[in-house]
């Protein structure tokens, strides 16, 4: 409904423009042909007339509307405040208030005189500068903010950068209408939608030059993140699900079935106190931003053996700074003993030791029973830890003096875990031992039974081709209510992982990514500083900090100004000093040359003239 008010207003806008092109004295037929008309539009209120072409992108042609609206009311000498506040949000019905009310007459702008300055000087500039931003963010990079530990230590919490998004093709918005500069919610709120869905755009992405590879690091939006509890929004709707029914069995001991404790679990969820905030949906690009490790591409075969990954039944090498889980026994309680931080979360009390190791307290914890075969009671004083660390940390930490082994933790074969995909219990699946899985491509058939539709059911029902509903029947699966036997695939699905392998909710929690769910590459951190919350004492003083090096204070400085690679962090703080040097250095002469303010300088920018 939504889209055909949006088409009723474009076709009454352009009814009105075909007024306004009498009037300033132009072919009116010229009003009628898209794009062309904001061309020809730009004479009449003396602005580029290049503007035309932003009309293309979707997005912020809408914000261009209220922005030639601005204009055209000048142009009209209806310049009250009042005045160009209504042209400027309301501009499809303005233009045709122009054009149809005969007492309004074509002034043009070159008798503006007595306009105010801060409207002349600073508000095109301001408002062309939103414009042009949003162009940039939308279709080539992006600024992001690693918000978890999933890739760590390759990307880390705190590292601040720019994501290619025209390497595999920027994706159209599909809900135009949103606050500039805001993902799903607006700021300074906890819940409330930054975007209205009264007009939705199909998906569609312009051509890249690649597509996601093994190895490569990919931002996408989170497919499971389709509906989510506006009270917990760092994971889905369904993960909060599963990971409540998990807590609710191991309470309870596990003596009921996994479906007694999901059931439990849906209705505390949805439950009418709402715990968790109501639950809603999002559209596809208003998902929730994650960044991992393409590790399988469409057509691959994935199988996971003791924590390594087989792609096509070939081991794969570890990432160089892949994470995992180790129970480390001690002589006496060597790391501290559980505490809370201030947040209320579990973290180890040795800080001191924890950071010497970089080993984020929030990623640790004292244990009693290791559930460890090799795990033997050497002393009486004898503590287990849980750290998160790489290999190479793992080795510094059994070389530490009352240290007496650190063993790497690895779940069983056969031992499943409900909160891993495809959460049926004919798959005994779990974070160290899952698959084997084919990968669809677009244009590949696989076969469809009862016993692997619940891999490929949610490709089917909802990412493929559109919604549909998928049900089984005896030994029959049907696809809207018709027997299938096989499925040919639209579009290639992915596999996507963290490097910190026990602390990541990636695909092996949630299944797959599709393509039209891939956003862009990560290419540049610009700037990294810790999170007290993982690392207390380092990562705390800011002033303090900048003369401390990147182990002792809390600014990573080598990570500054840095091309992410596939084989990890490259400075490129020379040549970018560099650069910036040139700039600054060929601004000041030029300025010193002809004399111009900074406005002057926004104005020459964006509008090709000083004055």
């Amino acid at each position: 409904m939504g889209n055909i008010i949006f088409l009723i207003l474009i076709l009454i806008s352009f009814i009105g423009l075909y007024k306004i092109f009498e009037k300033a004295g132009l072919p009116a037929w010229k009003a009628l042909i898209p794009i062309y008309n904001f061309w020809v539009l730009g004479s009449i209120i003396n602005r580029p007339k290049w503007w035309g072409l932003i009309m293309i992108v979707p997005g912020v042609n809408l914000i261009m509307f209220g922005v030639y609206g601005f204009h055209l009311a000048r142009a009209f000498k209806k310049r009250m405040n009042n005045d160009l506040l209504l042209a400027s949000l309301f501009p499809y019905i303005y233009f045709a208030y122009l054009g149809f009310n005969k007492e309004i007459k074509y002034f043009g702008v070159t008798d503006i005189r007595s306009e105010s300055s801060f409207i002349k000087n600073w508000a095109d500039p301001i408002i062309f500068a939103v414009v042009a931003a949003s162009i940039i963010r939308g279709f080539f990079f992006e600024a992001f903010t690693i918000p978890t530990s999933s890739l760590e230590k390759s990307l880390m919490v705190g590292d601040f950068l720019f994501v290619n998004k025209v390497c595999y093709g920027a994706k159209v918005p599909q809900t135009p209408i949103a606050f500039p500069f805001a993902h799903h919610t607006l700021p300074f709120t906890q819940s409330t939608k930054s975007y209205l869905e009264w007009i939705k755009i199909p998906y569609f992405r312009l051509p890249g030059y690649s597509k996601p590879k093994n190895g490569e690091i990919v931002v996408f939006n989170y497919p499971d993140g389709d509906t989510v509890a506006l009270g917990m929004q760092n994971m889905s709707y369904y993960q909060l699900v599963r990971e409540i029914a998990s807590s609710i069995k191991q309470e309870d001991g596990g003596k009921k079935s996994d479906e007694v404790y999901q059931e439990q679990a849906w209705n505390y969820v949805n439950g009418p106190q709402k715990p968790f905030g109501e639950i809603t949906g999002r559209p596809a690009d208003k998902r929730e931003h994650y960044v991992k490790r393409c590790v399988a591409i469409a057509g691959d075969k994935l199988e996971i053996k003791d924590g390594e990954v087989y792609i096509n039944d070939v081991k794969q090498e570890m990432p160089e700074h892949a994470q995992h889980r180790y129970i480390v026994a001690t002589k006496g309680p060597l790391f501290g003993e559980n505490s809370q931080n201030n947040m209320h979360e579990p973290v180890l009390s040795n800080f001191e030791l924890l950071e010497e190791y970089d080993i984020y307290v929030t990623e640790a914890s004292k244990i009693e029973n290791p559930n460890d075969t090799s795990a033997i009671k050497i002393l009486n004083d004898t503590s287990y830890y849980d750290l998160n660390m790489p290999v190479d940390v793992a080795e510094k930490i059994k070389k530490i003096q009352g240290v007496y082994y650190a063993h790497k933790k690895i779940e069983p074969k056969g031992k499943r875990d409900p909160r891993i995909f495809p959460h049926h219990k004919h798959f005994a699946w779990n974070n160290d031992n899952f698959g084997p899985m084919i990968l669809p491509s677009a244009g590949m058939t696989i076969q469809i039974d009862t016993g692997n539709i619940c891999l490929y059911e949610k490709m089917l029902s909802t990412y493929d081709n559109g919604i549909h509903q998928i049900t089984t029947s005896g030994a029959q699966v049907l696809y809207d209510g018709k027997p299938m036997t096989s499925y040919t695939f639209k579009q290639g699905y992915y596999w996507m992982m963290g490097d910190n392998r026990h602390n990541s909710a990636d695909s092996r929690s949630w299944g797959v990514v599709p393509f039209d769910h891939v956003v862009g590459r990560p290419v540049f951190v610009w700037f990294s500083m810790k999170d007290p919350k993982n690392n207390p004492i380092t990562g705390k003083s800011i002033l303090g900090s900048l003369t401390k090096n990147s182990h002792d204070g809390k600014f990573r400085w080598e990570r500054f100004m840095s091309y992410v690679s596939e084989d990890g962090l490259v400075s490129w703080k020379i040549p970018v000093a560099i650069i910036v040097i040139l700039i600054f250095g060929y601004n000041f002469i030029d300025k010193k040359r002809k004399n111009y303010s900074f406005s002057d300088y926004f104005r020459l920018l964006f509008f090709g003239k000083k004055k």
